[in-house]
């Protein structure tokens, strides 16, 4: 058998078809096609046309978890179910986490940094509610503890900007309080900052 040509894909330009005696047999990345030092007119036997198309599949799995990662942070636990979503085998998946870890594209604590100060530019967040969010990622509990403990927003004043712009909308104190601890805030700093907010009748 015969590599007869390799031609750049049209859809996918970084990536380039491979054709044995004439017909399609596979595709790889550039820097692939360059690791594997594939040239036209080069023999192939059964065996080397075999690795090169499981070696094509690899290849092809970590383009696409390298452009999902790429698009925004995200956790480890995302990526992997990413990867089996896209049933890829699971030592291929390793070896994809891995070298999306090399070239920092994987890293748990950017990622629950890059959240929390996404959240607070966005809206008024508990630090609980911010734990959650980031349990729901499956970041491990010593990176939420780790980044949250960094995070120096006062809680307080989160709370009293929330209430400032939700007060209208619960007239009634207690469905208030409710809003408010379901937003992951202390009964005691809600109690507070409310006391604090509302006018004096007396």
């Amino acid at each position: 058998m015969k590599i007869t040509n390799i031609k750049q894909q049209v859809k996918r330009p970084d990536r380039y078809s491979v054709f044995v005696d004439g017909k399609y047999a596979f595709s790889l990345s550039e820097t692939a096609l360059l690791e594997q030092r594939l040239a036209g007119g080069q023999e192939l036997d059964v065996q080397q046309l075999a690795a090169l198309k499981e070696a094509s599949g690899a290849d092809k799995a970590y383009g696409n978890a390298l452009r999902y990662a790429a698009m925004r942070l995200r956790s480890e636990w995302e990526v992997r179910t990413y990867l089996q979503r896209k049933k890829v085998d699971e030592p291929v998946a390793e070896d994809i986490m891995t070298r999306l870890r090399r070239i920092g594209l994987l890293d748990d604590t950017a990622f629950a940094r890059a959240w929390v100060a996404n959240r607070r530019t966005l809206k008024s967040t508990s630090k609980r509610k911010l734990q959650l969010e980031l349990q729901q990622k499956h970041v491990p509990e010593g990176v939420i503890r780790q980044v949250l403990e960094q995070d120096q927003t006062d809680e307080r004043e989160t709370l009293r900007q929330l209430i400032a712009k939700k007060q209208a909308r619960y007239p009634d104190r207690m469905k208030f309080m409710q809003y408010l601890a379901r937003q992951g805030f202390s009964y005691d700093d809600i109690k507070a900052v409310l006391d604090q907010s509302e006018p004096d009748t007396a």
